[in-house]
Order: structure tokens, then sequence, then C-alpha cells
């Protein structure tokens, strides 16, 4: 039987057989799929992908609705209520127009 030391010498030279034999298999299969891609004049958008995502839009800031007359801090009405407006009456502190 054979000791930790050989087995676990015999399980890196594995994985370092393994890890190349990929690498091998991976350069292999890539350079075949370009052969194919410049035989057939394939495109990346033929093939299912995306040359460039479209960015989501921006969203334009809302206006402020309300204005705390104290610091002239503003706020949309959307969110978190500001500490300045949290249990007031809200009407006095609407921006007119």
């Amino acid at each position: 039987m054979a000791t930790y030391k050989q087995l676990t010498a015999q399980l890196e030279k594995l994985q370092s057989e393994v890890a190349a034999a990929r690498e091998k298999e991976v350069a292999d299969a890539i350079a075949e799929i370009k052969a194919k891609i410049a035989e057939y004049g394939l495109t990346a958008e033929e093939l299912g992908f995306r040359t460039v995502r479209p960015k989501a839009a921006k969203k334009a800031a809302l206006p402020a609705k309300y204005r705390n007359p104290k610091t002239g801090e503003t706020w949309s009405g959307r969110g978190r209520t500001p500490a300045w407006l949290a249990g007031k009456n809200k009407e006095r502190f609407l921006i007119e127009g």
C-alpha cells in the first residue's frame, strides 16, 4: 500500500497533467472554432453574441416639491421623508409654482 506522501505526489503529478491536457485541448478547440468562423464568415451576432450591450437610460432628477425655509434643503416627495419634514404639516413646506 502506498504512503500518504506517495499518494500526494501522484495526485500533484496527475493534477499538473490534467491542467496541461485541458490547456492543449482548449487551444485546439479555439483554433478549430476560429477556422470554422473564418471559413463560413460568421459574425458574433449570427453566433448569438451581442457586440455592444445598450446602456440603461439615466432617469432625470425629479423637481423639488418641498423646501426647508431655514436651510434651503429640498425634497422631491419621493423616498424617505427628511428629518426636517418628519411629523410636520407638509403643506407648509410646499414650493409654490
